[in-house]
């Protein structure tokens, strides 16, 4: 029922009109005055008359929309699966990055107007040259992919919210690049670097860059060994975290490897096994040597006082090694690469192994990435099956 509440010679009613979208109460007043040859208990009964009329009024009215900013609606989602813990630390620190360019073209927009053509505008302009200050191109497809994933995942919270009902980011598409060739360290380059790290670097990077390439790693997963994820005894290496670094307010941190299939364990080479007890031994004179100041982690990798090295260090510190020593330097992920390479081509391992060593989710994942390394594998393999024919044949 209305409220009415006599002010002086006018009435002021307040009616309820049921509840908004986000569950608030829909509250609406409005001021009536008798006509001055009203008695009072005319204007009374008309006053009641015009209560339930309003009531009646406001309640068929259409339901107030809420109009919600994107950044305001995209800030609220980072920091609810922050503090539920929903996504990982650098896929939020990843999501937090492209909000600069974001917000720039929606940030100001309500969620409910903006449209599929606009964000399909917005990811092919990522895509032209000039945006990626660092190269002067466009961005490549898969960072696209991450702008396009923040706006569809806080489109998709605004579904939740009840603000729209359907995701306007429904088949947005990125712009695919061309693929760059992939540098690959040959067997000859490896062999060569291994022998001069050997003879004239420190040990931890000895043992870092045997583990590159013998086990072909990525970078997080080296940066995130521990001392008991060795096991000497049966020379195995098992990979359960990985060590990243975002920006200064994340710091170094430790998450979880890539996928469900990157948790895995490696049998290692006796060469490894044995450089891995040297310098097992190294870092614990080190450590005793340090006293009070060592931060115990655990870690292989380290700074000077226990505390685990920045994931970057390895690739400046090869860089410059490689520039000092004439060799050449193909990054850290080329090692990888080789692995892979290597283990394709020899014949003698099948793709499902070599994708389950390198921490695939799917065999078809090393298939996509190693199409040219496997037709080679296929084509020795053809040549082998051709070479049998003609010996039997000669015989």
């Amino acid at each position: 029922m209305a409220n009415i509440t006599k002010r002086g010679n006018s009435y002021r009613i307040k009616a309820f009109g049921g509840y908004d979208r986000n569950g608030h109460q829909i509250v609406k007043t409005m001021t009536w005055k008798p006509e001055k040859n009203m008695t009072a208990r005319q204007a009374e009964k008309e006053v009641y008359r015009q209560a339930v009329l309003f009531e009646e009024r406001i309640k068929n009215e259409p339901e107030e929309i809420v109009k919600t900013r994107f950044k305001d609606l995209a800030e609220e989602w980072l920091e609810l699966v922050s503090a539920t813990k929903e996504l990982k630390i650098s896929t939020i620190e990843r999501l937090k990055g492209c909000t600069e360019r974001t917000y720039k073209v929606f940030g100001n927009c309500n969620v409910d107007e903006i449209t599929y053509q606009q964000i399909q505008r917005f990811i092919v302009s990522l895509s032209k040259d000039g945006v990626n200050q660092h190269t002067g191109g466009g961005l490549s497809s898969k960072t696209q992919l991450h702008y396009l994933n923040l706006i569809s995942d806080v489109m998709g919270y605004a579904i939740k919210c009840g603000l729209i009902k359907d995701n306007p980011c429904k088949n947005v598409k990125v712009v695919k690049n061309e693929k760059r060739e992939r540098e690959v360290y040959t067997l000859e380059e490896e062999i060569a670097l291994l022998d001069r790290l050997k003879s004239k670097a420190p040990i931890e990077y000895v043992t870092m860059f045997m583990i590159y390439i013998y086990l072909g790693l990525r970078r997080g997963e080296v940066m995130g060994l521990e001392w008991k994820d060795i096991d000497f005894e049966n020379s195995v290496c098992s990979i359960v975290r990985t060590s990243q670094y975002r920006n200064k307010n994340t710091g170094v941190y430790t998450s979880t490897p890539k996928t469900k299939s990157s948790l895995r364990s490696l049998k290692m080479p006796d060469e490894l096994v044995e450089q891995l007890k040297c310098y097992k031994a190294d870092q614990d004179k080190r450590k005793k040597a340090c006293g009070d100041q060592w931060q115990e982690t655990d870690r292989l990798f380290t700074r000077w006082n226990g505390e685990p090295l920045y994931p970057s260090q390895p690739f400046k510190w090869l860089e410059r090694f490689c520039k000092a020593e004439n060799l050449p330097f193909k990054g850290l992920h080329s090692f990888r690469h080789s692995f892979a390479t290597n283990a394709i081509t020899s014949g003698n391992i099948d793709i499902k192994t070599v994708s389950a060593i390198l921490g695939h989710s799917m065999p078809s994942t090393t298939l996509s990435i190693y199409t040219h390394e496997v037709a080679q594998a296929n084509a020795k393999a053809m040549n082998v099956v051709a070479d049998l024919f003609k010996t039997n044949k000669g015989a």
